[in-house]
């Protein structure tokens, strides 16, 4: 079943600004990562789901609710962590919070509580005072404490140290665990890597690819990392696999395959003795910048 679904989403704010023809679908109890370059159109998408923002064309639905006609009632079922918070200044983070939730209707502060001490949190401090990760915790705290089932996190992970990120990370694994729903945008491949089911990669305001987390672990596209004990090896090599990156100072090849090539390497290499040979990683950041031509602001 589709919790979220964005129909042919159209927005032109001109000098190619927005976001064009975009079609989403993300099912109940999956965690979708949305990628892409700054400005490329993530945060424009997710204002649109909170009904911030009316579409110029298609639609955008969660739970069968038109997110712009029926947006009170999408933002109190939904959990919403925005790029860019805008706090009061003249408030504790425990005041906000408190604000928030009655304004929500909860009933019970107890889970609050909790995020508090797992986020290690003051929230007795004044928000001014605080620094951009303690505000990033308290703007996590508000989107997860009415336990919604559906959660839009732009750049969750912007100001937190390492420690928090983790935290944050099994945070979502456990809501993940419990059948919520989350759209997860990150420039944090880590981060993605271990929580989404699919990913969507953005550009200039286009959907342009789609791939599950899954299938890109198991990529039939290998690379290989070899060093060679002779200097002779690696002209031979250069002959066989030009394509191949080359160290002459380490006497190694680097080398990306497909499967079914991997006998014609080993062929290859049956003359010459090795130091070593091992696979390395394919990693969602390479998958991405394939698409991106190396540009890393994500």
């Amino acid at each position: 079943m589709n919790i979220i679904h964005i129909n042919h989403l159209t927005k032109d704010y001109g000098g190619g600004k927005g976001v064009f023809d975009i079609c989403l679908n993300i099912k109940q109890g999956e965690v979708y990562g949305y990628l892409g370059p700054n400005g490329a159109g993530k945060s424009t998408t997710m204002r649109h789901l909170m009904g911030f923002s009316k579409p110029q064309e298609g639609t955008a639905v969660i739970c069968g609710m038109d997110c712009w006609r029926e947006q009170k009632k999408i933002q109190r079922k939904v959990g919403y962590l925005p790029g860019e918070i805008a706090f009061p200044d003249d408030m504790s983070g425990l005041q906000y919070l408190k604000l928030i939730g009655q304004m929500r209707g909860m009933k019970s502060f107890s889970y609050a509580e909790e995020l508090l001490e797992y986020f290690e949190i003051n929230p007795n401090t004044g928000i001014k005072r605080m620094s951009k990760g303690m505000k990033q915790k308290i703007g996590i705290v508000a989107a997860f404490m009415h336990q919604p089932d559906i959660l839009l996190l732009d750049e969750p992970s912007s100001g937190l140290d390492p420690l928090m990120q983790n935290r944050l990370i099994a945070l979502m694994e456990k809501v993940k665990a419990q059948g919520r729903t989350i759209l997860l945008s990150s420039h944090i491949f880590e981060e993605v890597e271990k929580t989404c089911d699919r990913v969507g990669m953005i550009r200039g305001g286009k959907l342009i690819q789609e791939v599950t987390v899954d299938a890109l672990r198991h990529s039939q596209l290998k690379t290989y990392k070899i060093e060679f004990k002779e200097r002779r090896a690696l002209q031979a090599m250069k002959q066989r696999f030009p394509e191949a990156v080359y160290r002459e100072a380490q006497n190694q090849m680097i080398l990306s395959i497909y499967d079914a090539q991997i006998n014609e390497l080993i062929a290859a290499l049956h003359s010459y003795p090795l130091r070593f040979l091992k696979e390395e990683k394919h990693t969602l950041e390479e998958y991405f910048m394939q698409f991106y031509g190396g540009e890393k602001h994500v």
